[in-house]
């Protein structure tokens, strides 16, 4: 693992699928032709965040957390678990999203992800 950290999936936990205490379990669903999603259901709610493969780079299109569960750091926690996945795979990531772009701003350990940096 590199030094970005944990990605809330549980996989630093002794039963997989398990996040740590007060983080939700997040969901890898890598889908044909590049497309992909991290995804986590909070209260009933489906929190995702999109993103399209390019060879070498991720494009995260968008992420998504509904009103009902906002405020809890769930967008964090999908942007943290993607970033780790892309630093993991040895990709870069090109940050379509807005809200992508500013958690890299405020966690500046990650931009040497950034594609061209």
């Amino acid at each position: 693992m590199s030094s970005m950290g944990s990605t809330g999936d549980g996989a630093d936990q002794a039963g997989p699928g398990t996040p740590p205490p007060g983080r939700p379990a997040i969901r890898h669903e890598p889908a044909a032709a590049g497309a992909g999603r991290f995804s986590t259901m909070v209260d009933g709610c489906l929190c995702v965040l999109d993103y399209q493969r390019h060879g070498g780079v991720v494009a995260i299109t968008h992420t998504g957390v509904p009103p009902a569960v906002g405020g809890r750091g769930i967008a964090a926690a999908l942007v943290a678990a993607a970033l780790q996945w892309v630093a993991d795979e040895g990709l870069k990531v090109d940050p379509q999203c807005s809200y992508v772009r500013v958690y890299m701003q405020r966690h500046r350990q990650t931009l040497g992800l950034l594609a061209g940096a």
